[in-house]
């Protein structure tokens, strides 16, 4: 076999593994955002449900109005972070508290615990909650199949040529790791 043979298919081979390699990282990545995507769609689609939730207390629980401020601020708080997994975490630790009071409230209001729009509203909530965890972990399973790929041999060395940077987790709190509990 003559030697420009050799080095061409040694130079293809390697083409092709540079191509696999890198495509490779590409798949990672998109994976990564798309979990976030999904954690995303989870954090709004339980903010969306927070106003319905706070005019049903408004008008049994009239006197507890620090508690529907909470709520108020702290939906306010986690719609206005930055779409990062740091800032996220922080605000949905701020939201989880306010909501964990508010449900804390409807014990002291026998006829808001027997409010059907509030009990329909608590039942999404907590479906929510267990979507939003969901999406944690799938978001977390991501990023380490992620780091995993530009962290080893060979994805290091196109992870730094083609600056894929390593992502960070989606950690919550001490206070978010018990999501606000739903007692009827």
């Amino acid at each position: 076999m003559n030697p420009v043979w050799i080095v061409l298919i040694v130079i293809a081979l390697l083409a092709v593994w540079v191509v696999f390699s890198y495509n490779r990282l590409v798949s990672r990545r998109n994976e990564v955002d798309n979990a976030w995507a999904q954690i995303d769609v989870q954090l709004k689609r339980r903010l969306d449900l927070i106003p319905n939730l706070v005019e049903t207390v408004k008008g049994y629980a009239a006197f507890e109005k620090s508690a529907l401020e909470a709520v108020i601020d702290a939906r306010a708080k986690s719609m206005a972070a930055a779409p990062t997994p740091a800032a996220q975490g922080q605000a949905d630790t701020g939201l989880t508290g306010a909501l964990r009071q508010l449900f804390a409230l409807s014990e002291a209001y026998p006829d808001l615990k027997a409010n059907t729009n509030f009990l329909a509203l608590q039942e999404e909530l907590q479906n929510t909650e267990s979507r939003i965890a969901y999406a944690r972990q799938f978001y977390n399973d991501a990023v380490e199949r992620y780091n995993n790929t530009t962290q080893s041999f060979p994805g290091v060395i196109f992870a730094k040529s083609f600056n894929f940077a390593d992502r960070e987790f989606f950690e919550a709190e001490a206070a978010a790791a018990n999501p606000p509990s739903v007692k009827f």
